[in-house]
């Protein structure tokens, strides 16, 4: 019996080998769980068609919105190990172990991560309706109106929705959570004036700030954005401490093939060092890295308890 059982794992692994010597051989699916427009979205959409380049086959986008990217992410922990089936998250991934009791994957033994991609902000506009010109005016505004003012997010379980819900907790101020299904609908909402305001990605808030639609008021992260440097961050806006900002990683089903994970990572590596790529991505806001399997999994370790920490703080239960 042990000398079948030797056997079989041989036989396993020299399929595997093979496997990884024809990877890939036909199409790859680059799942986007959330919709157009948003940050994820705008990454898969850069890198996808220099990732085809790379491997000689067709990278297809397919968004799977819904649930804080839980309903893209339990279609990828699904799939078949082959690496034809590679998903993008964003700060939900580590985020919403957190806020609900259970989910349909477990979060780290379901997945195989590739690479940490890219990190960034989020940016906190206005509608162009709402007269307030700073974060200040905003919070003096929000106090005198309690639930007058409603904000928009992507969802539950995405840093627009925490990253508001922390800004309520350390200001005080009370608002209404319109949630929608993803970063895309979530944002055009804001621009639309179907909300008075929205943290979100900068990439598709920029262009709508410059023509005066919103109006910036600050960036989540510790730093000023170069892209618009006159926006100051919310912490130097008085809310010391403040920091949320949005990681993304790309993962496959656990159990890939480590040869095939290394390929992977290659041409994800190779994609986003592309120069007009880079710039492209660099221009709308986010800091492009792509790091090793190990790193990304030390990083999503180290995040995860970061923001069970904070949820605990700010007094935001799971569900």
């Amino acid at each position: 019996m042990i000398l079948l059982a030797l056997a079989g794992q041989t036989q396993a692994q020299e399929r595997a080998q093979r496997d990884a010597a024809d990877y890939p051989s036909k199409p790859l699916r680059f799942v986007v769980p959330s919709t157009p427009g948003g940050g994820a979205d705008v990454l898969a959409r850069t890198m996808g068609p220099r990732m085809a380049e790379g491997f000689g086959k067709s990278v297809i986008i397919e968004n799977r919105a819904g649930a804080g990217g839980i309903i893209g992410s339990e279609i990828v922990a699904r799939a078949p190990a082959d690496g034809y089936t590679f998903l993008i998250v964003a700060g939900g991934y580590t985020l919403n172990p957190s806020l609900y009791i259970k989910l349909p994957y477990d979060t780290m033994r379901d997945f195989e991560r590739v690479s940490l991609i890219a990190c960034g902000p989020n940016l906190l506009v206005v509608h162009n309706t709402v007269p307030v010109h700073s974060v200040q005016e905003l919070i003096a505004f929000a106090k005198a109106r309690p639930n007058y003012l409603n904000y928009a997010s992507s969802g539950i379980g995405t840093t627009s929705y925490l990253g508001t819900e922390i800004f309520k907790v350390m200001t005080g101020v009370e608002m209404v959570h319109v949630p929608y299904n993803g970063a895309g609908a979530s944002t055009a909402a804001a621009i639309a004036g179907e909300v008075h305001l929205i943290m979100s990605a900068p990439a598709a808030l920029i262009p709508h700030a410059k023509t005066g639609r919103v109006r910036a008021l600050g960036v989540t992260s510790a730093r000023r954005l170069p892209v618009i440097p006159t926006v100051p961050t919310i912490a130097e806006s008085g809310l010391t401490g403040y920091e949320v900002n949005n990681c993304y990683g790309i993962l496959v089903p656990a159990r890939t093939p480590s040869a095939i994970i290394a390929r992977l990572n290659s041409e994800i590596i190779r994609s986003l060092r592309v120069p007009e790529a880079r710039a492209h991505l660099e221009s709308v806001g986010f800091e492009v890295l792509g790091t090793s399997p190990g790193e990304f999994t030390a990083f999503a370790k180290a995040d995860m308890a970061k923001w069970a920490k904070e949820l605990k703080a700010a007094g935001i239960r799971p569900q």
